[in-house]
């Protein structure tokens, strides 16, 4: 509390009536953008567009106002709804309500215990692919409303197949708004963009158009002028038996809030040279998404494209997400009447278009460009996964393909035999040193590994009388590793032939030394120079002898 009360102090010192008017422009410039996202959000949750508002209103003043930063602006989102289309056809809205009651207890509990810091472990690849997969997932699912079609089921892979039994007959007025919204977002000039939005725009325009033909197609419906309908949780019907059944979608609730919400962080405080306090914003998301049930809201998370606006906009305070909802109670106060003849084609329409640019396209541009592999194959598994199960599970997969990319990509040891190269030589040798083979290593040795020395020293080496391992280029090495060495060491030994280590890192010494092989070496040296120059000592001493 001490540090949030400090930030604000720094955050308004100097405050006065030209910043106030900054925050002023911004938050109804954000609120325009906000506008037709909070009720398509809405829609596309499963509720209905009042249910966006609402969480757009609550949203901005809690989460904004406890925020981690000055310039995060929370509400509906398109990744989110595409979670909540799937829990409300299983579970209705009582279930939506109780499971983000259940994820703001989840997603505070994950601030007091920092688990924040996971999210910058997840590989930019796995992030837009999940990016890349909720997008499919809400375009997919505005197919009825942008055609006028029917399906049924209650996932995406269901509601396909079922076109297949129940028929796809488009309904041509409906298909005129769906496409009349998403040809005027494509050619509607970026330079009027930051003044009046394109979606703004389309849904003004279709709703004009629909006021004035004679056709009839599926509304909106009743905006009703209150923050609290009829539709809400209530303490005395939360269905405590089924709670179980709820706790895996809290938890992907959760796990969306928290990605979505620090990465936005991340890329706004770029924006705007200004630290996130992720565990402040963590506890905001929490408090915000334990409220917003008992105002018939859906679940919240910070959203870039909102939050870049409040930005480029000159927002300078919290204060920017405040007044945005504001705007939005007056906006659905005032116009809630007309608000409810808006064609759900024409927010189909929006929300396809939304989809197609929630993609990150110069990064998918790039991996494959560049022909990256294993950011392909991390991509496309996360997309996948993303569609085809939930969010929790899409990201654990991502990440443990990420993992397993990077052991294979990592686990090449490279391995070079070669002869003993006297011009290298700074001294004079009394032997020839004919029989003695370098082994130069290079990678970690670890189970991946295992085996592989052995297989190039039997296809490498007929006749040997000394074997130098040079370990510089080796990192790190686990129990296989030095198991392979102390076998190799042992079987050289029965057949009388040395082995020498150099350039052995301090970490590699530490587990030979561990596991007590260090004796099944003749020596262990610096490098190779220092090697051969005590086997030519050896030879000399042993020839003394004869």
């Amino acid at each position: 509390m001490n540090t949030f009360v400090n930030d604000l102090k720094r955050e308004f010192k100097g405050y006065n009536t030209q910043r106030f008017l900054k925050d002023l422009l911004a938050g109804f410039t954000v609120a325009a953008v906000a506008l037709p996202l909070a009720l398509a959000f809405g829609v596309s949750s499963g509720a209905d567009a009042a249910a966006g508002m609402i969480t757009a209103i609550i949203a901005g003043i809690v989460i904004g106002g406890l925020s981690g930063a000055s310039y995060q602006i929370s509400g509906p989102t398109g990744a989110m709804s595409a979670i909540l289309i799937g829990l409300s056809a299983t579970y209705g809205l009582q279930g939506v309500f109780v499971a983000s009651l259940m994820s703001g207890i989840i997603l505070m509990l994950a601030s007091v215990f920092k688990v924040g810091r996971i999210v910058s472990f997840i590989p930019s690849s796995v992030v837009t692919g999940f990016t890349s997969g909720i997008a499919i997932i809400i375009a997919a699912g505005q197919i009825d409303n942008f055609f006028g079609t029917t399906s049924s089921g209650t996932n995406l892979i269901e509601k396909l197949a079922s076109y297949g039994q129940l028929g796809f007959s488009i309904d041509g007025m409906t298909l005129l708004f769906g496409a009349m919204v998403v040809g005027i977002m494509i050619i509607w000039p970026k330079k009027w963009q930051s003044v009046f939005p394109s979606s703004l725009a389309a849904i003004l325009i279709a709703l004009t158009f629909h006021m004035l033909l004679p056709y009839e197609v599926k509304e909106v419906g009743a905006i009703p002028s209150t923050l609290l309908p009829d539709v809400r949780l209530f303490m005395d019907q939360i269905p405590w038996s089924n709670m179980q059944n709820l706790i895996m979608p809290a938890v992907s609730i959760a796990a969306l809030g928290m990605i979505e919400s620090l990465l936005c962080g991340a890329s706004a405080s770029k924006m705007k040279n200004e630290p996130l306090h992720a565990d402040r914003e963590l506890l905001a998301q929490g408090i915000g998404n334990t409220i917003l049930p008992f105002f018939g809201g859906v679940p919240a998370t910070a959203a870039i494209a909102r939050t870049s606006v409040a930005i480029k906009a000159g927002g300078q305070t919290r204060l920017v997400s405040m007044i945005h909802s504001l705007v939005l109670l007056a906006s659905m106060f005032l116009l809630g009447p007309y608000m409810s003849k808006i064609p759900m084609a024409a927010l189909a329409g929006v929300l396809m278009m939304t989809a197609w640019r929630m993609n990150e396209w110069r990064e998918i541009h790039h991996m494959f460009d560049k022909r990256l592999k294993t950011n392909l194959a991390q991509f496309f598994t996360t997309m996948i996964a993303t569609i085809v199960f939930d969010l929790t599970i899409a990201i654990f997969i991502g990440i443990l393909v990420s993992c397993i990319l990077f052991i294979v990509n990592n686990s090449d040891l490279s391995i070079s035999v070669e002869d003993v190269d006297f011009k290298r030589l700074d001294k004079d040798l009394k032997y020839s040193h004919e029989q003695t083979k370098l082994i130069y290593l290079s990678g970690p040795m670890f189970f991946a590994t295992q085996g592989k020395i052995k297989q190039v020293l039997k296809a490498s080496i007929t006749e040997a009388e000394a074997l130098i391992f040079s370990m510089r280029g080796v990192p790190s090495i686990d129990q296989n590793g030095v198991q392979e060495l102390n076998d190799i060491a042992t079987g050289c030994k029965n057949q009388h032939i040395r082995v020498i280590l150099c350039g052995v890192s301090a970490s590699v010494m530490n587990q030979l030394e561990r596991y007590e092989i260090l004796e099944s070496f003749d020596n262990i040296v610096w490098d190779a120079i220092e090697a051969i120059t005590y086997l030519d000592g050896i030879y000399h001493e042993e020839e003394r002898s004869i």
